[in-house]
Protein backbone atom coordinates (compact mmCIF):
# COMPACT_ATOMS: atom_id res chain seq x y z
CA UNK A 1 0.00 0.00 0.00
CA UNK A 2 1.34 3.43 -0.77
CA UNK A 3 1.71 6.30 1.62
CA UNK A 4 0.61 8.86 -0.70
CA UNK A 5 -2.56 6.87 -1.22
CA UNK A 6 -3.92 7.04 2.45
CA UNK A 7 -2.99 11.16 2.02
CA UNK A 8 -2.70 12.31 -0.88
CA UNK A 9 -4.46 10.46 -4.32
CA UNK A 10 -1.57 10.86 -6.47
CA UNK A 11 2.42 10.57 -5.39
CA UNK A 12 3.29 12.69 -8.28
CA UNK A 13 1.14 16.06 -8.64
CA UNK A 14 0.64 19.16 -10.05
CA UNK A 15 1.03 22.48 -8.42
CA UNK A 16 -0.33 26.08 -10.06
CA UNK A 17 1.34 29.16 -9.61
CA UNK A 18 -1.08 31.35 -7.57
CA UNK A 19 1.33 34.21 -6.34
CA UNK A 20 -0.92 37.38 -5.98
CA UNK A 21 1.95 39.72 -4.40
CA UNK A 22 1.87 43.42 -5.10
CA UNK A 23 5.58 44.16 -6.14
CA UNK A 24 7.66 47.09 -5.49
CA UNK A 25 5.79 49.33 -8.26
CA UNK A 26 2.77 48.19 -6.10
CA UNK A 27 1.41 45.78 -9.54
CA UNK A 28 -0.89 43.55 -8.15
CA UNK A 29 0.20 40.31 -9.73
CA UNK A 30 -2.48 37.36 -10.03
CA UNK A 31 -0.74 34.13 -11.63
CA UNK A 32 -3.85 31.87 -11.50
CA UNK A 33 -5.75 35.13 -13.86
CA UNK A 34 -2.55 35.44 -16.23
CA UNK A 35 -2.55 32.08 -16.74
CA UNK A 36 -5.78 31.75 -17.77
CA UNK A 37 -6.16 29.39 -15.01
CA UNK A 38 -8.92 30.83 -13.39
CA UNK A 39 -11.35 30.80 -16.44
CA UNK A 40 -10.09 26.85 -17.51
CA UNK A 41 -9.83 25.69 -13.88
CA UNK A 42 -11.99 22.45 -15.04
CA UNK A 43 -10.32 21.72 -18.54
CA UNK A 44 -6.54 22.14 -16.66
CA UNK A 45 -7.66 19.66 -13.71
CA UNK A 46 -8.96 17.10 -16.41
CA UNK A 47 -5.32 17.73 -17.97
CA UNK A 48 -3.51 17.00 -14.95
CA UNK A 49 -5.38 14.30 -14.00
CA UNK A 50 -5.25 12.17 -17.01
CA UNK A 51 -1.66 12.31 -16.60
CA UNK A 52 -1.81 10.55 -13.42
CA UNK A 53 -1.77 14.01 -11.43
CA UNK A 54 -4.97 13.22 -9.30
CA UNK A 55 -3.37 15.95 -6.44
CA UNK A 56 -2.52 19.64 -6.86
CA UNK A 57 -1.88 22.64 -5.33
CA UNK A 58 -3.51 25.59 -5.93
CA UNK A 59 -4.85 29.05 -4.70
CA UNK A 60 -7.67 30.90 -2.72
CA UNK A 61 -7.10 34.51 -3.67
CA UNK A 62 -7.67 36.48 -0.72
CA UNK A 63 -7.22 39.93 -2.13
CA UNK A 64 -10.57 39.18 -4.44
CA UNK A 65 -12.80 37.64 -1.78
CA UNK A 66 -12.23 39.79 0.94
CA UNK A 67 -12.21 43.19 -1.04
CA UNK A 68 -14.46 44.73 2.39
CA UNK A 69 -13.30 43.87 5.74
CA UNK A 70 -15.66 40.65 6.71
CA UNK A 71 -17.36 40.56 3.94
CA UNK A 72 -16.85 37.57 1.46
CA UNK A 73 -17.05 36.97 -2.36
CA UNK A 74 -16.44 33.08 -3.71
CA UNK A 75 -17.18 33.83 -6.66
CA UNK A 76 -13.49 34.12 -7.93
CA UNK A 77 -13.06 30.30 -5.77
CA UNK A 78 -16.37 28.51 -6.19
CA UNK A 79 -15.99 27.46 -10.10
CA UNK A 80 -12.61 25.84 -9.11
CA UNK A 81 -13.63 24.20 -5.86
CA UNK A 82 -16.54 22.73 -8.01
CA UNK A 83 -14.59 22.41 -10.50
CA UNK A 84 -11.95 19.94 -8.57
CA UNK A 85 -15.16 18.87 -7.13
CA UNK A 86 -16.24 17.85 -10.67
CA UNK A 87 -13.51 16.24 -12.10
CA UNK A 88 -12.39 14.70 -8.67
CA UNK A 89 -8.86 15.88 -8.04
CA UNK A 90 -7.60 16.35 -4.45
CA UNK A 91 -6.58 19.90 -4.34
CA UNK A 92 -3.97 21.31 -0.95
CA UNK A 93 -5.41 25.11 -0.98
CA UNK A 94 -2.83 27.50 -0.49
CA UNK A 95 -4.53 30.31 1.57
CA UNK A 96 -2.18 33.41 1.43
CA UNK A 97 0.22 33.13 -1.37
CA UNK A 98 1.96 36.32 -0.82
CA UNK A 99 -0.83 38.46 -1.32
CA UNK A 100 -3.72 40.17 1.10
CA UNK A 101 -6.33 42.64 0.83
CA UNK A 102 -5.11 45.97 0.46
CA UNK A 103 -7.06 47.54 3.00
CA UNK A 104 -5.09 45.27 5.32
CA UNK A 105 -2.11 46.23 7.22
CA UNK A 106 0.14 43.35 7.39
CA UNK A 107 2.02 44.62 10.85
CA UNK A 108 -1.03 44.47 12.97
CA UNK A 109 -3.34 42.52 14.74
CA UNK A 110 -5.80 42.51 12.52
CA UNK A 111 -4.08 40.79 10.06
CA UNK A 112 -3.82 37.96 12.25
CA UNK A 113 -7.47 38.35 13.05
CA UNK A 114 -8.63 38.89 9.56
CA UNK A 115 -6.57 36.08 8.31
CA UNK A 116 -8.12 33.52 10.83
CA UNK A 117 -11.59 34.72 10.43
CA UNK A 118 -10.98 34.35 6.55
CA UNK A 119 -9.41 30.83 6.80
CA UNK A 120 -12.11 29.58 8.69
CA UNK A 121 -14.69 30.82 6.09
CA UNK A 122 -12.75 29.04 3.44
CA UNK A 123 -12.83 26.04 5.35
CA UNK A 124 -16.71 26.33 5.74
CA UNK A 125 -17.22 26.27 2.26
CA UNK A 126 -15.00 23.41 1.40
CA UNK A 127 -16.52 21.44 4.04
CA UNK A 128 -20.16 22.10 2.65
CA UNK A 129 -19.23 21.78 -1.24
CA UNK A 130 -17.21 18.75 -0.59
CA UNK A 131 -17.23 17.17 2.30
CA UNK A 132 -13.91 15.03 1.89
CA UNK A 133 -10.76 15.97 4.04
CA UNK A 134 -9.22 19.13 3.14
CA UNK A 135 -5.40 19.70 3.14
CA UNK A 136 -4.39 23.67 3.37
CA UNK A 137 -1.00 25.63 3.61
CA UNK A 138 -1.79 28.65 5.11
CA UNK A 139 0.96 30.96 4.23
CA UNK A 140 3.29 29.82 1.74
CA UNK A 141 6.68 30.17 2.13
CA UNK A 142 6.95 32.43 5.48
CA UNK A 143 10.81 32.06 4.91
CA UNK A 144 11.14 33.95 1.46
CA UNK A 145 8.39 35.94 2.26
CA UNK A 146 9.81 38.08 5.18
CA UNK A 147 13.14 38.11 3.40
CA UNK A 148 11.96 39.35 -0.01
CA UNK A 149 9.33 41.52 1.83
CA UNK A 150 10.60 42.24 4.92
CA UNK A 151 14.63 42.53 4.50
CA UNK A 152 14.99 43.44 0.84
CA UNK A 153 12.18 45.18 -0.15
CA UNK A 154 11.22 43.25 -3.23
CA UNK A 155 7.50 42.45 -2.55
CA UNK A 156 4.86 43.56 -0.23
CA UNK A 157 4.93 44.78 2.44
CA UNK A 158 8.29 46.44 0.39
CA UNK A 159 10.41 47.30 3.34
CA UNK A 160 14.06 46.59 4.33
CA UNK A 161 15.76 45.45 7.34
CA UNK A 162 12.40 43.69 9.38
CA UNK A 163 12.60 40.25 7.92
CA UNK A 164 12.49 39.15 11.64
CA UNK A 165 9.71 41.11 12.29
CA UNK A 166 7.60 40.24 9.04
CA UNK A 167 8.23 36.06 9.35
CA UNK A 168 6.82 36.48 13.49
CA UNK A 169 4.00 37.90 12.46
CA UNK A 170 3.58 35.34 9.20
CA UNK A 171 3.92 32.66 12.13
CA UNK A 172 1.37 34.03 13.70
CA UNK A 173 -1.67 34.39 11.18
CA UNK A 174 -0.54 30.58 10.21
CA UNK A 175 -0.90 29.41 13.57
CA UNK A 176 -4.48 31.53 13.75
CA UNK A 177 -5.27 30.27 10.49
CA UNK A 178 -4.59 26.86 11.84
CA UNK A 179 -6.83 26.58 14.82
CA UNK A 180 -9.54 28.21 13.36
CA UNK A 181 -9.74 25.84 10.40
CA UNK A 182 -9.79 22.85 13.36
CA UNK A 183 -12.40 24.67 14.65
CA UNK A 184 -14.33 24.36 11.93
CA UNK A 185 -13.10 20.74 10.46
CA UNK A 186 -10.83 19.10 12.91
CA UNK A 187 -10.14 16.69 10.21
CA UNK A 188 -8.07 19.01 8.13
CA UNK A 189 -4.20 18.74 7.77
CA UNK A 190 -1.94 21.19 6.61
CA UNK A 191 0.93 21.71 4.07
CA UNK A 192 3.86 23.52 5.60
CA UNK A 193 5.66 24.83 2.57
CA UNK A 194 9.03 26.31 3.24
CA UNK A 195 12.28 26.35 1.11
CA UNK A 196 14.93 23.86 0.82
CA UNK A 197 18.56 25.19 0.45
CA UNK A 198 21.98 25.01 1.08
CA UNK A 199 24.92 27.83 1.52
CA UNK A 200 28.67 27.63 1.09
CA UNK A 201 31.13 28.97 2.40
CA UNK A 202 35.45 29.47 0.74
CA UNK A 203 37.79 27.31 3.35
CA UNK A 204 38.79 30.68 4.55
CA UNK A 205 38.15 32.67 6.48
CA UNK A 206 36.55 30.48 9.24
CA UNK A 207 34.11 33.72 9.66
CA UNK A 208 32.63 33.22 6.49
CA UNK A 209 32.16 29.53 7.07
CA UNK A 210 30.48 30.69 10.32
CA UNK A 211 28.35 33.20 9.47
CA UNK A 212 26.98 30.93 6.12
CA UNK A 213 26.01 28.23 8.81
CA UNK A 214 24.06 30.43 10.52
CA UNK A 215 22.13 31.65 7.39
CA UNK A 216 21.48 28.40 6.70
CA UNK A 217 20.21 26.66 9.23
CA UNK A 218 18.05 29.93 9.56
CA UNK A 219 15.86 27.84 6.81
CA UNK A 220 14.54 25.74 10.10
CA UNK A 221 13.38 28.70 11.87
CA UNK A 222 10.19 29.37 10.43
CA UNK A 223 9.18 25.31 11.45
CA UNK A 224 10.82 26.09 14.84
CA UNK A 225 8.72 29.20 15.67
CA UNK A 226 5.48 26.79 14.27
CA UNK A 227 6.01 23.71 16.40
CA UNK A 228 7.05 26.22 19.50
CA UNK A 229 10.46 24.96 19.65
CA UNK A 230 11.49 28.93 19.47
CA UNK A 231 9.52 31.38 21.27
CA UNK A 232 6.54 29.43 22.42
CA UNK A 233 5.71 32.49 23.03
CA UNK A 234 3.74 33.31 19.76
CA UNK A 235 1.83 30.37 20.35
CA UNK A 236 3.36 27.19 18.52
CA UNK A 237 3.34 23.91 19.23
CA UNK A 238 4.28 20.33 17.70
CA UNK A 239 0.52 19.96 16.12
CA UNK A 240 0.42 22.57 13.98
CA UNK A 241 4.33 20.91 12.19
CA UNK A 242 2.02 18.54 10.19
CA UNK A 243 3.46 17.83 6.86
CA UNK A 244 6.64 19.42 5.87
CA UNK A 245 6.76 21.30 2.44
CA UNK A 246 10.02 21.46 1.08
CA UNK A 247 10.41 23.59 -1.85
CA UNK A 248 13.38 23.26 -4.10
CA UNK A 249 14.83 24.35 -7.66
CA UNK A 250 18.30 24.26 -9.52
CA UNK A 251 18.80 27.66 -7.69
CA UNK A 252 18.36 26.79 -3.79
CA UNK A 253 22.25 26.40 -3.55
CA UNK A 254 24.31 29.36 -3.54
CA UNK A 255 28.20 30.68 -2.25
CA UNK A 256 27.42 33.04 1.07
CA UNK A 257 27.14 36.11 -0.43
CA UNK A 258 27.91 35.14 -3.90
CA UNK A 259 26.86 33.67 -6.81
CA UNK A 260 24.89 30.12 -7.66
CA UNK A 261 26.61 26.59 -7.24
CA UNK A 262 26.27 24.99 -10.26
CA UNK A 263 24.46 22.07 -10.61
CA UNK A 264 26.99 19.03 -10.64
CA UNK A 265 29.94 21.14 -8.95
CA UNK A 266 31.60 19.44 -6.39
CA UNK A 267 30.25 22.35 -3.42
CA UNK A 268 26.66 21.22 -5.20
CA UNK A 269 25.18 19.32 -1.85
CA UNK A 270 23.30 16.46 -2.87
CA UNK A 271 19.24 16.88 -2.39
CA UNK A 272 18.93 13.52 -1.09
CA UNK A 273 20.96 14.95 2.19
CA UNK A 274 19.03 17.85 2.46
CA UNK A 275 15.88 15.65 2.82
CA UNK A 276 17.46 13.24 5.54
CA UNK A 277 18.68 16.17 7.03
CA UNK A 278 14.89 17.41 7.74
CA UNK A 279 13.92 13.94 8.82
CA UNK A 280 16.22 13.85 11.40
CA UNK A 281 15.38 17.16 12.66
CA UNK A 282 11.40 17.36 12.65
CA UNK A 283 10.84 13.24 12.03
CA UNK A 284 7.69 14.78 10.45
CA UNK A 285 6.43 13.48 6.96
CA UNK A 286 7.08 15.66 3.83
CA UNK A 287 6.20 16.61 0.64
CA UNK A 288 8.87 18.08 -1.84
CA UNK A 289 5.74 21.01 -2.51
CA UNK A 290 7.48 22.48 -5.05
CA UNK A 291 10.47 21.72 -8.05
CA UNK A 292 10.79 22.21 -11.66
CA UNK A 293 12.85 23.62 -13.60
CA UNK A 294 12.87 26.00 -17.25
CA UNK A 295 13.75 24.82 -20.75
CA UNK A 296 15.54 22.17 -21.77
CA UNK A 297 16.21 21.38 -18.30
CA UNK A 298 13.03 20.61 -17.18
CA UNK A 299 13.14 16.69 -17.79
CA UNK A 300 16.86 16.05 -16.54
CA UNK A 301 15.67 18.16 -13.00
CA UNK A 302 12.76 16.07 -13.00
CA UNK A 303 15.20 12.98 -13.46
CA UNK A 304 17.63 14.19 -10.68
CA UNK A 305 14.73 14.53 -8.09
CA UNK A 306 13.08 11.38 -8.86
CA UNK A 307 16.41 9.54 -7.98
CA UNK A 308 17.83 11.86 -4.98
CA UNK A 309 13.97 11.11 -3.58
CA UNK A 310 14.34 7.59 -3.86
CA UNK A 311 17.32 7.63 -2.18
CA UNK A 312 15.93 9.67 0.61
CA UNK A 313 13.04 7.63 0.96
CA UNK A 314 15.65 4.23 1.26
CA UNK A 315 17.38 6.16 4.45
CA UNK A 316 14.30 6.64 5.98
CA UNK A 317 12.72 9.93 4.71
CA UNK A 318 8.78 9.66 5.07
CA UNK A 319 8.25 11.25 1.86
CA UNK A 320 4.59 11.68 0.69
CA UNK A 321 5.39 12.77 -3.18
CA UNK A 322 6.54 15.39 -5.45
CA UNK A 323 4.65 18.12 -6.47
CA UNK A 324 5.85 19.56 -9.95
CA UNK A 325 5.42 23.63 -10.07
CA UNK A 326 4.41 25.08 -11.74
CA UNK A 327 2.49 23.09 -13.76
CA UNK A 328 1.87 25.71 -16.27
CA UNK A 329 4.11 28.24 -18.40
CA UNK A 330 3.37 31.17 -17.10
CA UNK A 331 4.35 35.34 -17.69
CA UNK A 332 7.29 35.97 -15.15
CA UNK A 333 7.15 38.27 -12.10
CA UNK A 334 9.05 40.83 -12.90
CA UNK A 335 8.91 41.43 -16.51
CA UNK A 336 5.87 39.11 -18.04
CA UNK A 337 8.57 37.39 -19.91
CA UNK A 338 7.40 33.50 -20.73
CA UNK A 339 8.58 30.88 -18.75
CA UNK A 340 8.51 27.87 -20.34
CA UNK A 341 9.10 25.66 -17.15
CA UNK A 342 5.63 23.74 -16.78
CA UNK A 343 4.54 20.11 -18.26
CA UNK A 344 1.44 22.44 -19.96
CA UNK A 345 2.43 25.42 -21.97
CA UNK A 346 -0.52 28.57 -22.78
CA UNK A 347 -4.12 27.79 -23.62
CA UNK A 348 -5.53 28.20 -27.18
CA UNK A 349 -8.66 29.40 -27.92
CA UNK A 350 -10.46 26.53 -27.59
CA UNK A 351 -8.49 26.34 -23.81
CA UNK A 352 -6.40 23.19 -24.65
CA UNK A 353 -2.60 23.20 -23.49
CA UNK A 354 0.25 21.62 -25.38
CA UNK A 355 2.09 19.28 -23.48
CA UNK A 356 5.65 19.43 -23.35
CA UNK A 357 6.24 16.18 -24.48
CA UNK A 358 10.51 15.56 -23.27
CA UNK A 359 8.89 16.56 -19.25
CA UNK A 360 6.08 13.94 -19.82
CA UNK A 361 8.30 11.10 -21.20
CA UNK A 362 10.45 11.66 -18.10
CA UNK A 363 7.28 11.79 -16.03
CA UNK A 364 6.13 8.64 -17.23
CA UNK A 365 9.39 6.73 -16.95
CA UNK A 366 9.35 7.76 -12.97
CA UNK A 367 5.96 6.77 -12.73
CA UNK A 368 6.45 3.39 -13.85
CA UNK A 369 9.31 3.16 -11.79
CA UNK A 370 6.95 4.72 -8.31
CA UNK A 371 4.70 1.89 -9.37
CA UNK A 372 7.00 -0.78 -8.59
CA UNK A 373 8.13 0.43 -5.28
CA UNK A 374 7.39 -0.81 -1.89
CA UNK A 375 7.30 1.57 0.85
CA UNK A 376 8.49 1.87 3.73
CA UNK A 377 5.52 2.86 6.29
CA UNK A 378 2.33 1.23 4.88
CA UNK A 379 0.04 3.37 7.32
CA UNK A 380 -1.00 7.19 7.15
CA UNK A 381 1.37 9.09 9.26
CA UNK A 382 -0.93 11.22 11.99
CA UNK A 383 -0.56 14.45 13.62
CA UNK A 384 -1.57 12.51 16.72
CA UNK A 385 1.86 10.79 16.66
CA UNK A 386 3.79 13.61 16.81
CA UNK A 387 2.62 15.23 20.00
Amino acid sequence: MDVAANMFESYFMAGFECSTQRRRDDRRLDMVSATAHDRLAALDYRAVSRLGLHTVRDGVRWHLIETVPGLYDWSSFLPMLKASAEVGVQVIWDLCHYGLPDWLDIWSPAFVEHFARFAAAVAGLVHAETGSRPVYCPINEISFWSWAGGEVGYIHPCVEGKGADLKRQLVRAAIAAMGAIRAVDNRARFLLAEPLIHISAPAQPRQNQMEAEVHRLSQFEAFDLLSGRLEPELGGNASYLDILGLNFYPHNQWYFGGATIPFGHPDYRPFRELLVEVQARYQRPALIAETGSEGTARPSWLHYVCAEARAARDAGVQLLGICLYPILDYPGWDNDRRCQAGLLGEADITGQRKIYAALLEELRWQQQKEALWTPLLPQEISIEESR
